[in-house]
């Protein structure tokens, strides 16, 4: 299922920033009206002007960083001390600091398959790399892909155990987004990686948004980390930064990393923005996401409730319980109507409560994501079913 996204232009632009879907809506309409909104439950930092954003990481800097300390070069100076920060946060030995998730994940997984002698990667048909990045596993590192499952969700320990072929490493994706940020419960999550274990299997989390998965398992980030030979995290999805990416795991493995991210182009003369940007956000908005996740719930019951006190025929949220501060929305609507509502909603009244809306699913079915963070805060339950008795109001019938 492709990206979707809640109250901002399309969430694909998180992971493919140049990607546009095609649309009725101008996308110039859906930016101004994301821009203009009095009220949401997110709001993107692609919508904030570009001298604006540069501004205020000029001036939140000094929070992180001394008035003396210099302009990293190929990765040192704050670099370093960012990947400090995310080796230490996570437990691992050694972190690597990547300008995107794609590389990271492609040099962990064939740094592995170097040292397992086996070039096959199990992971979930849903997964960032089998969707979003072009074939790249196998096109350009050499990667061959299986899948355990093809149910909305991660695999189970016995279809790990039982999988009919070998496989060098298990990636498993948490939360996995495009089945609608699903995580496993915590001891279905410990049999899992035990499973690999027992095929002499190593193990790799796609933690892009890790950070907010504490609250689902009772765990800090060190534990859930621990699970896994090696991790990789995103610091713009969740924590708000320009972009970049850490790979974290054994000492040895990130030194031979560090060497295949200069082979593959991301040896980057400098990368002080980006990395000053995700120290801000590991300061600042990773201690707020429990507070997110927990509020996302509330607005996920106010919006099935809304829903269904405007005789919505058909709704549903997934899931009923959001695992993290993002969850799915679908709507026995077409999507252009839906797309059409929300923009009216925004323009006319300043509330925007859903961004894109996708015909991702069965015919005459559509989908949106919601993320709940700092503004969303604000909302009360009873906010969330007035503006959703308004969106519905829009909505040809």
């Amino acid at each position: 299922m492709p990206s979707h996204s809640a109250v901002q232009e399309p969430s694909r632009p998180q992971d493919e920033p140049a990607a546009e879907l095609p649309s009725a809506l101008p996308s110039a309409r859906r930016r101004a009206a994301a821009r203009n909104a009095a009220r949401t439950l997110y709001r993107s930092p692609l919508h904030v002007p570009l001298t604006e954003r540069l501004s205020a990481l000029a001036a939140a800097a000094g929070q992180v960083a001394g008035p003396d300390d210099p302009c990293d070069i190929y990765g040192d100076a704050v670099v370093a001390d960012l990947e400090a920060e995310v080796a230490r946060l996570l437990g691992k030995e050694d972190a690597a600091f990547f300008p995107t998730g794609t590389m990271a994940q492609q040099v962990a997984l064939r740094c592995w398959a170097g040292r397992t002698g086996d070039a096959t990667v199990a992971l979930h048909p849903k997964a960032h790399p089998e969707v979003h990045e072009g074939g790249a596993f196998s096109v350009v590192s050499g990667l061959r892909t299986v899948h355990p499952t093809r149910e909305p969700r991660l695999p189970t320990a016995d279809e790990v155990r039982d999988f009919g072929e070998p496989f060098g490493t298990l990636m498993l994706e948490l939360p996995l987004r495009d089945a609608g940020f699903v995580l496993p419960e915590w001891a279905e999550l410990e049999a899992v990686v035990a499973a690999a274990r027992e095929r002499d299997a190593v193990v790799h989390f796609d933690g892009a948004r890790l950070w907010e998965c504490t609250p689902h398992f009772g765990r800090d980030l060190a534990e859930i980390a621990g699970l896994a030979d090696s991790v990789y995290v995103s610091f713009y999805k969740s924590l708000a930064g320009l972009g970049g990416a850490a790979l974290a795991g054994p000492r040895t493995l990130v030194e031979e990393a560090r060497v295949w991210r200069h082979r593959y182009g991301g040896q980057v003369f400098q990368q002080f923005p980006t990395a000053v940007s995700a120290l801000l956000g590991l300061k600042h908005t990773l201690p707020r996401l429990p507070d997110y996740v927990a509020h996302a719930r509330v607005v996920a019951g106010a919006l099935r409730a809304g829903f269904e006190a405007a005789g919505v025929p058909w709704v549903r949220v997934h899931p009923e319980r959001p695992h993290t501060h993002q969850f799915q929305v679908w709507l026995p609507y077409a999507s252009d109507v839906l797309d059409e509502a929300g923009l009216g909603q925004a323009e006319e009244t300043g509330t925007l409560l859903f961004g894109r809306w996708f015909a991702d699913g069965p015919p005459g079915l559509s989908v949106t994501e919601v993320t709940v963070t700092e503004e969303g805060l604000e909302w009360t339950a009873e906010d969330v079913t007035a503006a959703v008795a308004e969106f519905v109001r829009r909505i040809p019938r």
